[in-house]
């Protein structure tokens, strides 16, 4: 039996397997973000493109930094309200923390 059978039998077999596992259903769970923390939507935050230097100098220090990981470098700074996540020098994306972690932040200061 050549090569070129067995793949042909283990396609064959993968198609069937597949054919009798059926449909799968998952329940897809969104929250706005909008509405993920409404009372911090409005406040000031480092926007998408501003440099680590300009980031330190308007909000300061961070609590935390994580290393550069992944191709792009994507890392990570962390303040009291929210994280800042940056590809190489620039802000990427800027997000708000849950109000749990907030809070729970709050209580050990």
């Amino acid at each position: 039996m050549t090569r070129e059978d067995n793949m042909g039998k283990y396609a064959i077999a993968l198609i069937a397997a597949l054919a009798l596992t059926g449909p799968v259903a998952a329940e897809q769970v969104t929250v706005p973000v909008g509405s993920q923390a409404p009372a911090k939507q409005g406040m000031e935050k480092p926007r998408r493109g501003i440099s680590k230097e300009k980031v330190r100098e308007k909000f300061g220090e961070p609590v935390s930094t994580s290393p550069a990981v992944g191709e792009p470098p994507i890392s990570a700074w962390e303040y009291p309200e929210y994280f800042v996540y940056f590809e190489y020098d620039l802000v990427l994306h800027t997000v708000l923390k849950p109000e749990t972690e907030r809070a729970d932040a709050q209580t050990m200061e």
